[in-house]
């Protein structure tokens, strides 16, 4: 099943990295959860493939509890593949694997 979002990108405040995420919607993050709960990993992520403008990558969502949903970390390549930068808002389609 694949899900599409719109999120605006924005950066995780630490002093040591520029990790940047685009946060999924509350309703949607629930129905994940419940979904597909007996693939959970580590860390209360999920295995995904996304599909950011004409990029597509393996990575996985975590669940962040200050957001209230899972986040989707946005790597460096693919935001200068894609010229994304903090504050811009992207489109995505994301699928939970097996």
């Amino acid at each position: 099943m694949k899900y599409r979002f719109r999120s605006e990108v924005w950066i995780y405040p630490s002093m040591t990295a520029a990790w940047h995420f685009a946060s999924l919607s509350r309703k949607k993050s629930a129905e994940i959860d419940k979904k597909f709960a007996g693939k959970r990993r580590g860390w209360n992520s999920f295995p995904v493939s996304v599909k950011l403008g004409s990029t597509t990558w393996k990575t996985s969502i975590f669940f962040d509890k200050r957001e209230g949903a899972y986040i989707l970390p946005l790597k460096a390549e693919v935001r200068r593949k894609e010229g994304i930068r903090q504050g811009d808002k992207v489109s995505f389609t994301l699928e939970v694997l097996s």
